[in-house]
């Protein structure tokens, strides 16, 4: 049984079940920054001045939903062809993709005509006691050929693979999903007992709002934020 060793910093283990490529393996999310995300400008105009206007880039909770986790990809090529009207799965890596009925999940927003397909996830995952981990699409950085369901999984009493089911976007079409393709964004969370309240309290946010107005540029950044590591 795997254990950990207490430490400030938690540790995620990725168990490979196949023998995956080195290549495929999974990587801390802030190797996957989008590149629509990458070229965009800081501010219109560039020159920072209190009128200039910020863009998307300088919003810090977009960067952190971006670089939360890890990327699981795909450990080889998968083409979709399409067969008696349906689509088909070739993929380099036999049955990576399995397959569950349609009407397991026929009133989903996302489902389809076809039955649901799902990626045979080749990664166990053992987190520390009392976390688990929240498995989605990759944040702000979609692919134009499938999407996977969300799910959480307990990862501290269950670290087998956990697989994801998917709909393709486009079923109707003929096209290759390359190796290295980011599948899902893991973040692992510690499990906690919440309840809610309500306040109209002024006292609860009026002294955070008169001191983000203090400041010209990068306030919820340098005020109020920390960072967050996944290695």
């Amino acid at each position: 049984m795997l254990k950990f060793k207490t430490s400030k910093t938690k540790k995620i283990i990725f168990i490979d079940t196949i023998g995956v490529a080195k290549e495929y393996a999974p990587k801390p999310a802030i190797k996957f920054i989008p590149d629509w995300y990458k070229k965009i400008e800081t501010s219109f105009p560039k020159e920072k001045t209190p009128d200039s206007t910020r863009t998307i880039k300088k919003c810090i909770p977009v960067l952190d939903a971006i670089t939360a986790g890890y990327i699981i990809v795909s450990p080889c090529d998968v083409y979709i062809s399409i067969k008696d009207g349906e689509p088909n799965y070739n993929s380099a890596i036999p049955n990576l993709i399995q397959f569950h009925p349609r009407k397991q999940a026929y009133t989903h927003p996302l489902a389809n005509e076809y039955k649901f397909p799902k990626w045979s996830n080749p990664w166990g995952i053992k987190t520390p006691q009392g976390y688990s981990c929240l498995f989605k699409p990759l944040a702000h950085n979609s692919n134009p050929w499938f999407e996977i369901l969300e799910g959480v999984v307990d990862t501290d009493t269950y670290s087998a693979a956990v697989n994801f089911p998917f709909v393709l976007k486009n079923p109707t079409k003929e096209f290759m999903i390359p190796a290295g393709t980011p599948i899902a964004q893991v973040i692992p969370f510690k499990r906690e007992e919440w309840e809610s309240s309500f306040s109209d309290d002024k006292k609860l946010y009026q002294g955070v709002t008169n001191y983000l107005s203090s400041q010209f540029f990068d306030r919820y950044k340098r005020l109020f934020w920390s960072r967050k590591s996944y290695l």
